[in-house]
Formats: C-alpha cells, sequence, structure tokens
C-alpha cells in the first residue's frame, strides 16, 4: 500500500484544496477501503460556493464526497462479513447511537447520526478511508464501481417513491430532471409506474430524461405560471397524476405540483428549497393531497443493489463525466457550472474504469 492519500479538502467557503492525509487505521467494526469512484453531489459543491447548508456550517476542514465505493484493502478484528479484496458500495449515514429511530428502522432520522461530508463529518473522496463495515455493501461480479457509487443518489430515488407509495399502474409527476429528478424516475418505473412525467427548465436534461424512459417532457420556462403548467401536465397525461415528486426546492415548482396532483394523492418534497415557502396549503387540503417530506433514505442499499443486478434500474447513462482525482478542482467546477448529469472522480490511480 502506497502512502498517497490525496484528499479533497474544504477549509472555508471558497476554500477547497486537494493535500495529503494520513492513511487512516481501521478500528474493530471498520474497514480500510481503497477509494475507486466518487460522485460530486449538488450538497459538495453547495458547500463549497457558501460554507453551510441551512444549519449545517463548516467550521473547521471537511473532506467532502459521499457518493461512493472502493475496495476493501483492511478489516476490522471484529469484522466477519467482509475480506480484503471485496468491492464494496458505501451507504454514508452510520448511526451512533441505537435510539428510538434507529430502533423502528427509520436511522435516517436519528439526530446524531454520523453522515460523510456534513458538518462536522468527514467524507469519502480521497485515496483510502474507513468506514463502518456493516454499512459497507458488497457489490456483486457484474456492478461496476460507478454503479456502486451511484446507490446513494438512486437511494433518495427509492426512498421518495417508497415514501410516496409507488406501486403498480401509478402515474407520477417528477419536478426537475437533475440527478434526483433522473433517479426518482428511474425508481418509479421499476417499482411499477405506468406514467411518468417530467418537468425541467433545461431541454439538454430532459433529453437525458427521455433517454432513460420518460414517457411525457414539460419544458418549463421561469415566467410559467404554476396553474398553467398543472393544466399541461394533466393534458400530457390524460389525468392528474396520483403522485408527484418535488426535486428542486423552488417555491413555483412546488406549487405546480400541489395543484397538478390528484385529489386523494401524494406529493413527496426531495428538493430542498428556503426555509419558507408560499404554497397553496388550502388546496392540498381540502382536496386531500397528503404533502410528506424526505431526508436522505434508509434500508435502500440492499433493494437498489438487487435492481442493479437485475437490470432493472441502469444508471450507467447518468455519468457523463469523469476526472482523476489529481483534477478534482476540474471536476467541480463541471459540476458548479451545470454541465452534464454526474461528474465522477476516479480516486484509483492504477484503475481508472467504471
Amino acid at each position: 500500500m502506497d502512502e498517497d492519500n490525496l484528499t479533497v479538502v474544504l477549509h472555508s467557503k471558497g476554500n477547497l484544496r486537494l493535500e495529503q492525509r494520513p492513511i487512516p487505521v481501521p478500528g474493530p467494526n471498520e474497514v480500510l477501503l481503497k477509494m475507486h469512484s466518487v460522485g460530486i453531489c449538488g450538497s459538495d459543491v453547495h458547500y463549497w460556493q457558501n460554507g453551510r447548508i441551512g444549519d449545517y456550517v463548516v467550521k473547521q476542514p471537511m473532506i467532502l464526497g459521499h457518493e461512493a465505493s472502493g475496495r476493501v484493502v483492511k478489516v476490522g478484528s471484529a469484522v466477519t462479513h467482509l475480506k480484503a479484496g471485496d468491492r464494496v458500495a458505501i451507504e454514508p449515514g452510520v448511526p451512533r447511537e441505537v435510539d428510538e429511530f434507529f430502533k423502528s428502522g427509520h436511522y435516517n432520522l436519528s439526530p446524531s447520526i454520523f453522515f460523510c461530508a456534513t458538518p462536522p463529518d468527514d467524507g469519502n473522496l480521497c485515496r483510502y478511508y474507513k468506514h463502518n463495515a456493516n454499512f459497507c455493501y458488497k457489490l456483486p461480479d457484474n456492478v461496476t464501481y460507478e454503479e456502486g457509487a451511484l446507490i446513494e443518489p438512486l437511494s433518495v430515488g427509492i426512498h421518495a417513491c417508497r415514501r410516496a407509495g409507488v406501486t403498480l399502474g401509478n402515474s407520477v409527476f417528477v419536478c426537475g430532471a437533475g440527478p434526483i429528478g433522473l433517479v426518482s424516475l428511474l425508481a418509479a418505473k421499476a417499482m411499477g409506474a405506468s406514467q411518468v412525467i417530467i418537468s425541467d427548465l433545461s431541454s439538454d436534461r430532459l433529453a437525458k430524461a427521455k433517454e432513460i424512459g420518460a414517457d411525457f417532457l414539460l419544458h418549463v420556462k421561469k415566467e410559467d405560471e404554476p396553474k398553467d403548467m398543472a393544466k399541461k401536465v394533466e393534458g400530457m397525461l390524460g389525468c392528474m397524476p396520483q403522485i408527484s415528486i418535488e426535486c428542486t426546492g423552488v417555491q413555483s415548482s412546488i406549487q405546480t405540483a400541489i395543484y397538478a396532483t390528484r385529489s386523494g394523492g401524494v406529493l413527496v418534497l426531495v428538493g430542498l428549497g428556503t426555509e419558507m415557502t408560499t404554497v397553496p396549503l388550502l388546496n392540498a387540503a381540502v382536496r386531500e393531497v397528503d404533502i410528506r417530506g424526505v431526508f436522505r433514505y434508509c434500508n435502500t442499499w440492499p433493494v437498489a443493489i438487487s435492481m442493479l443486478v437485475s437490470k432493472k434500474v441502469n444508471v450507467k447513462p447518468l455519468v457523463t463525466h469523469r476526472f482523476p482525482l489529481e483534477q478534482a478542482m476540474q471536476a467541480f467546477e463541471t459540476t458548479r457550472q451545470g454541465l452534464g448529469v454526474k461528474v465522477m472522480l476516479k480516486c484509483d490511480k492504477n484503475d481508472q474504469n467504471p
């Protein structure tokens, strides 16, 4: 094992650096991983540009990255289900205590949870990284490292569709064709949705949505009125959707989603926007439209791996750019500019393959 542990570290707002860090030593229940593929998430860019997301503030240097896969190089003394050489996908959220949320299966809601690249917890955008072995999932031979890294965003889509109750024959409206909108589309289709309509400002992103299975595309302009857009959704689908999945956090888009959702249906809020948002709450209330929140995910990695193994879901087209770890600055700038869909950093100097 070499001594090179090149790491992407955010020191403060706008101050992103590549630097060498010591190779960590795994504890009894941990594994040391040689990282392979790490996707750049919008949250990584947001921390870089703003130094915070809501109440999470960067107060000390923090390693970025949480969409990740790698290979086990060392196992802790208590680890029995993994061995050196195993290829794994990493679930970045690890409960620190067995609290009420852990016991009820909603560990993502635990206030003390460890989460990669959320202050003050370090992420895994580096050559070598240690992680709780119980939150590393072995990848089958026909699933690539990049697919393993994309399980993290895919998990958001799976969790959103579970919260929405997507099932066989549903019509679904997805607001936003960024990475999370696209994985929500993939998950909805895999879980039985018969028709999915997706909206976005970008014609390029809508083209990608069409490529991966969207039935209808709705091109939105900033000046469009939410009620008008809702009517367009109904017109294109031939009915009001039973489920809407809002992935932008933009006020006008949330309004559109409420107006568009069928009476008695469900709206899931995935995108994070401003703390205070004006919405037609009375419209939702009198039509019994359930509005449900989403915070990350829980219990999704096994089902995501099954989806990838069976080829029920294909996330490969989401990766549009690849950079070696040494070019992390260019990769972050590419993501900041909104180019492509998913930018993937390749951390293993000897293996730059997907």
